[in-house]
C-alpha cells in the first residue's frame, strides 16, 4: 500500500480534499507540505504528537516538511474548538514560546539532508502586508456568509453571551494567507492539521485556487482523539501531558502511555507507532493472550519516550517504573526518585525538624496532600497513605531521618496515583 492508504487504514486520516489526487501526486513526486503550531504556551502537549508523527512519516518517504510557528497568528488566537475568547499574548511571550516549541519539534523531524525540515515564523511574511493590502488582496476572496457557516465560528455565534470578536473572526483569513504564501514561495502543496482545522484549511485551498490557479494544493486532517472512556486524549487528573521534560518528566510521559486502557492501545499503536501493520497485529495478539503483562502498552510507551526524550531517559523511566511497581523502593536511589518525581509537590525538612520525629499528619498538610489535619487523619486511618510505598495507617506516627532513602528523600503516595516528596536538607 502507498503511505496515504496505509495511514488511512490505520485511522490516521479524517478528511482529505482530494484523496485520489493526493495519492497520485505523492506517489509520482516528492512534495513540500506544512503544519502550523501557534505558540500559545511554552510547550506542545501530547495531542500535538499526532501531526508530528504524521510529518515524520511523510518525511521518511522523502517529502519535505515545513513547520510554521504562528508568531503572528498566535497573537490573534484560533477560535477553532474554543468556547470563549483567548487571552491575547504579547510579542515577547509568543516568541519565547516559539523558541521553546522549536526545540521540541527538532526531536521529531530531521533538519538535515536533501529533504530537510524547515522551521518558519509566520510574522516574517504577514507583517510585510499592510491592512489595506490584506483587505484588498485576501479579504475580497472570502464571503462573510461562508465564514459564518464554518463550525468554529457558528458555535461561537450561537453563544450569545460569548460571541466572537472581529480579531478571532479574521484568524481564518490569516491561516489561509499562510497556505497561499507557502504555496507561492515554497511550492508547498499540502497542509496537514487536526480535524478542527478543516475550515481553515479549505479557506487556504480556496484562496490558492483563486490566486494561484495553475498550482495544485491539498488539505489533509487527522482525527481529534478521545480515549475509550470519553476523556480528552493527553489529559490526566494532574493536567496535560507536555512534551517539555521540565513540565512532564520522562517518567510521567512513559507512565501516560503505559497506563493506556486495553480498549485504546490498538488504536494508539496504529496512530502513533512506526511499527508495520503486521508488527502491530502480532503485538496485539500477544497482548490479548496475556493482558496483565501490558506488553503492547510497554512497547508503545518505550517507543514514544525514546523518540521524545532519548534512550537514556527511557531506560531510566523503565527502571523507575519497574522499581515502583515491584514495590521495591529500597533498591531505588534517591537520585532516581528525585529525577522521577521532580515535578510533584514537595517539602523540605531540616535534620532538626525530624530529629525527634515529624508528625505524619502535619507532613501531609504541609505538602498539600490534605487540606486539614482532620482530613489527613481520616485518610491515614482509612489506609490511603503510603510512605515509601508501604501503607501507614497510624495517624499518630512520626517521620524520622531513618525513613529517608539515602538520607535525602521520602516518597509519599495518596491513593493510587498522587505522589509527593519530602526532602531532607
Amino acid at each position: 500500500m502507498t503511505l496515504l492508504k496505509t495511514l488511512t487504514s490505520r485511522g490516521c486520516i479524517q478528511d482529505c480534499s482530494d484523496r485520489d489526487g493526493l495519492i497520485k501526486l505523492i506517489d509520482a513526486k516528492k512534495i513540500v507540505f506544512y503544519c502550523g503550531f501557534d505558540p500559545t504556551a511554552d510547550s506542545l502537549h501530547c495531542g500535538s504528537m499526532l501531526p508530528l508523527i504524521l510529518m515524520r512519516k511523510l518525511q521518511q518517504q522523502g517529502h519535505t516538511p515545513l513547520v510554521i510557528l504562528g508568531t503572528a497568528t498566535g497573537m490573534i488566537g484560533d477560535p477553532s474548538g474554543k468556547s470563549e475568547e483567548r487571552v491575547l499574548l504579547d510579542a515577547d511571550t509568543v516568541h519565547k514560546n516559539a523558541s521553546s516549541i522549536g526545540k521540541q519539534i527538532e526531536k521529531f523531524l530531521d533538519f538535515t539532508g536533501s529533504n530537510a525540515a524547515k522551521l518558519l515564523l509566520n510574522h516574517e511574511w504577514i507583517e510585510q502586508v499592510s491592512l489595506l493590502q490584506f483587505l484588498r488582496d485576501v479579504g475580497k476572496h472570502f464571503s462573510v456568509n461562508t465564514m459564518i457557516a464554518k463550525d468554529s465560528v457558528k458555535a461561537r455565534l450561537n453563544n450569545r453571551e460569548q460571541g466572537i470578536s472581529y480579531t478571532e473572526f479574521t484568524y481564518m483569513l490569516l491561516q489561509a494567507y499562510d497556505f497561499y504564501w507557502l504555496n507561492k514561495s515554497h511550492n508547498c502543496q499540502l497542509q496537514v492539521g487536526g480535524s478542527d482545522q478543516w475550515g481553515n484549511i479549505t479557506g487556504g485551498l480556496e484562496l490558492i485556487r483563486r490566486k494561484q490557479s495553475t498550482l495544485s494544493a491539498f488539505g489533509l486532517t487527522f482525527p481529534l482523539l478521545t480515549t475509550a472512556s470519553g476523556t480528552k486524549f493527553g489529559k490526566t487528573e494532574a493536567g496535560a501531558i507536555w512534551l517539555e521534560g521540565s513540565k512532564t518528566s520522562p517518567y510521567h510521559f512513559y507512565q501516560y502511555w503505559l497506563n493506556s486502557a486495553d480498549d485504546d492501545i490498538e488504536k494508539f499503536l496504529n496512530l502513533f507507532s512506526f511499527k508495520s501493520n503486521q508488527e502491530i497485529k502480532d503485538l496485539i495478539s500477544t497482548h490479548k493472550s496475556s493482558p496483565e503483562q501490558r506488553s503492547a502498552q510497554k512497547e508503545l510507551a518505550a517507543e514514544l519516550t525514546k523518540l521524545l526524550h532519548g534512550e537514556k531517559e527511557t531506560s531510566a523511566a523503565i527502571d523507575a517504573s519497574s522499581i515502583l511497581f515491584s514495590k521495591d523502593l529500597k533498591s531505588a536511589s534517591s537520585d532516581t526518585l528525585l529525577k522521577t518525581f521532580h515535578d510533584v509537590p514537595s517539602i523540605e525538612l531540616s535534620p532538626e525538624q525530624v530529629s525527634n520525629g515529624f508528625g505524619l499528619v502535619e507532613l501531609l498538610v504541609q505538602v498539600n496532600a490534605c487540606k486539614s489535619n482532620g482530613e489527613a487523619r481520616r485518610l491515614i486511618e482509612a489506609g490511603g497513605i503510603y510512605i515509601n510505598d508501604e501503607r501507614n495507617n497510624d495517624s499518630k506516627s512520626k517521620i524520622t531521618a531513618n525513613d529517608f532513602i539515602d538520607n535525602k528523600v521520602l516518597l509519599i503516595r495518596s491513593g493510587k496515583k498522587n505522589y509527593y516528596l519530602a526532602k531532607l536538607k
